[in-house]
C-alpha cells in the first residue's frame, strides 16, 4: 500500500501544523528529516500522503513513529500536521 513519492525539500507548514508541532513539541528539524528522507509514503486521499519514519528515542528508551501528513497538490507542498505515535504496528505497511 505504500508508494514511491519523491522526497520533499520545499514545503510550507499551515498555521495548524505551526500550531500541533508546538504543542506536540515536535521541532521542525524531525519533520524536515522525515519529508526528506522518508522510511515509507502512503496515500490517504487523492492528494494527501503520510510520510513516516521510525525513530529511536533514547531518553525513553522506545521507538515511536513520526507521520507528516502533506497535502501534494500546493505548491509547495503544504504540511498539514504531524504528530509521533508509539503505535508503530498500527500505521506500518508491510509489503505483501
Amino acid at each position: 500500500m505504500g508508494t514511491q513519492e519523491p522526497s520533499v525539500f520545499d514545503y510550507k507548514l499551515t498555521d495548524h501544523a505551526q500550531q500541533m508541532l508546538s504543542r506536540r513539541q515536535i521541532a521542525e528539524e524531525e519533520v524536515s528529516k522525515v519529508l526528506a528522507k522518508p522510511e515509507q509514503v502512503i496515500q490517504e486521499q487523492e492528494h494527501r500522503f503520510v510520510y513516516q519514519s521510525r525513530v529511536r528515542l533514547r531518553e525513553e528508551q522506545k521507538t515511536v513513529l513520526i507521520r507528516v501528513i502533506v497535502d501534494v497538490d500546493r505548491n509547495p507542498v503544504e504540511v498539514v500536521t504531524a504528530y509521533r505515535t508509539t503505535k508503530v504496528e498500527k500505521y506500518w505497511r508491510t509489503e505483501t
